[in-house]
């Protein structure tokens, strides 16, 4: 192992991901970025999304589907197959070796293929069990993916306009969101065995976390009874300076809630005279002559591309943003220069880490491994061979 490896905050730690679909392996890809030695346990069919996933049709048909690869780089693969005797043999070796299993598998599907009561079994293992409603309760095995929860928390009932109604965001961010809170969660389980020598059952809900990605929201409804409604592009500070705005080309994100922000927008627009103006002087006034403040911003903006007002606006201290597709997002230099991005080898980029534990980006060691590429090695680490049909 490199120095740079063993540097890593996670170096000396295993990770059994016996996970699919996108949040699981996602977590495990987040904790092998760090430095954890990291074995994908999948069935003889392999990780379904190793076929469907992503519009590269030809890479999803020989099993690595972009939505695949996109979180499995640096990990190890074997093919266990947990109906079976040995293959449970196999995996209670595994985990015999391991300091964290993640799984997001119903606990009915864990009972059925022999992981129940690990706790007893493996009295150091932190055993993350990431579901869409968590453990207890009467949805424990209420089977969820994405859709299902952003359907399910109220988020899509906040997204969109009255006109469009509800409306799902483009990407799987509860996928996300819960293997980056799954992640946090088994660190602090890691922590507390060092302390207390004892492991611990990490339980990930998908509808809980969806409810910490709006918890500003879920607050301000339960204090006052106002259920939010869809508020289109509006920001939620409900500021008229804060919003998405067209420009003479293109539409232009602002954020300016604070006095200090509008006298630097008015300023950078050129519309000194917003700040002499009795209706716009005070947050008071700005707030009961609203709609007459965005249609002055609004004719202001009419000056300029958005692409221009964002270099000017941001060089002034204002929080401004050019809405991008994601073919120019990507391209942002600044994920670049943070070393954010790391090259798939037949083509193509995947995200890391959204953070830095020191001074450089986290990359894989390995790059995506075909289904069962390491299953003969790391049986022979387990004192075990495949079994051979009569």
């Amino acid at each position: 192992m490199s120095t740079e490896a063993t540097n890593q905050p996670l170096a000396g730690y295993r990770v059994i991901d016996f996970t699919h679909v996108l949040a699981g392996p996602a977590c495990g890809y987040m904790l092998g970025l760090l430095g954890a030695e990291v074995i994908k346990v999948e069935s003889p069919r392999g990780d379904a999304m190793r076929w469907r996933g992503g519009t590269d049709k030809d890479a999803a048909a020989q099993g690595r589907s972009t939505a695949w690869q996109t979180q499995a780089a640096g990990k190890r693969s074997v093919v266990l197959d947990l109906e079976t005797s040995f293959g449970r043999t196999a995996m209670h070796r595994l985990l015999d070796t391991s300091d964290v299993l993640v799984e997001n598998h119903l606990p009915k599907t864990l009972a059925r293929l022999g992981l129940a009561d690990l706790d007893q079994r493996f009295p150091r293992l932190i055993h993350c069990a990431m579901t869409g409603y968590g453990r207890g309760g009467d949805l424990q095995d209420a089977h969820a993916y994405d859709v299902n929860i952003q359907a399910a928390c109220g988020l899509m009932t906040m997204t969109g306009t009255a006109d469009t109604g509800p409306l799902r965001t483009g990407a799987p961010v509860m996928d996300y969101g819960t293997a980056l809170a799954a992640g946090f969660a088994i660190c602090a389980a890691l922590l507390q065995r060092e302390r207390t020598g004892t492991g611990a059952l990490v339980d990930v809900s998908m509808y809980e976390t969806a409810m910490v990605l709006m918890a500003s929201a879920v607050t301000d409804m339960t204090a006052t009874g106002r259920v939010p409604k869809p508020r289109g592009n509006a920001a939620n500070s409900r500021s008229a300076m804060s919003g998405t705005f067209p420009c003479r080309d293109g539409l232009l994100s602002l954020g300016v809630n604070e006095p200090h922000q509008f006298n630097a927008l008015a300023i950078a627009l050129d519309r000194a005279d917003w700040l002499d103006d009795p209706r716009f002087a005070t947050d008071a006034a700005r707030a009961s002559y609203a709609a007459e403040l965005e249609q002055a911003l609004l004719a202001a903006l009419q000056a300029d591309i958005a692409d221009r007002w964002e270099n000017r606006l941001r060089t002034a201290g204002v929080a401004a943003a050019a809405l991008r597709g994601l073919d120019a997002a990507v391209a942002l230099p600044q994920l670049e220069a943070r070393g954010f991005f790391y090259d798939l080898p037949g083509g193509g980029r995947a995200p890391t880490l959204p953070f830095r534990v020191g001074p450089t980006a986290h990359h894989p060691h390995d790059p995506p491994k075909n289904l069962g590429a390491d299953t003969e090695a790391i049986l022979a680490e387990l004192g075990l061979e495949l079994p051979h049909d009569p």
